[in-house]
């Protein structure tokens, strides 16, 4: 009865880093994603827990482009809709209950109370895959302790 009770653990046993994967479950290669996607983009793959997570390419100005470090899991923190990215007016638009997050997942308008959580993005040196792990310091945004830790 206990199993019952007790999560498994994430796959993989490397500190909770599961492989990006795309809309059919293919796992994404950085070089491939990152030649079929503008600056400045945001996109969904599939991320921690299997939940909708966008990942953030860098305006070419940044350091010559390539992934962000951070990735923001979509899920809306009001009641849990996922959050698209509104790419005209340069904002995350909550479509249930109409609460907004900046690019990089602050709240700018409620209902939302907290801000979207981030992710880790790395890329495996050996085949090029992108790596998301999960965020256990500090939000950067806030200065503070992670809400979701």
């Amino acid at each position: 009865y206990l199993a019952f009770f007790v999560p498994p653990s994430p796959p993989g046993g490397s500190g909770g880093a599961v492989l990006a994967k795309d809309a059919i479950g293919n796992d994404i290669v950085a070089a491939n994603y990152l030649a079929s996607k503008p600056a400045g983009d945001r996109s969904l793959v599939q991320g921690l827990r299997g939940d909708a997570t966008y990942l953030i390419v860098k305006d070419e100005e940044e350091m010559g482009g390539g992934l962000e470090s951070y990735a923001l899991n979509a899920i809306c923190t009001h009641l849990g809709c996922v959050v698209p990215w509104n790419a005209a007016a340069n904002k995350f638009m909550c479509p249930c209950h109409g609460s907004q997050y900046s690019p990089d997942g602050t709240v700018i308008r409620g209902p939302a109370p907290l801000p979207l959580e981030l992710e880790h993005v790395s890329t495996d040196n050996a085949d090029g895959k992108i790596k998301l792990l999960p965020w256990t310091e500090d939000d950067f945004r806030t200065g503070e302790k992670a809400w979701w830790n």
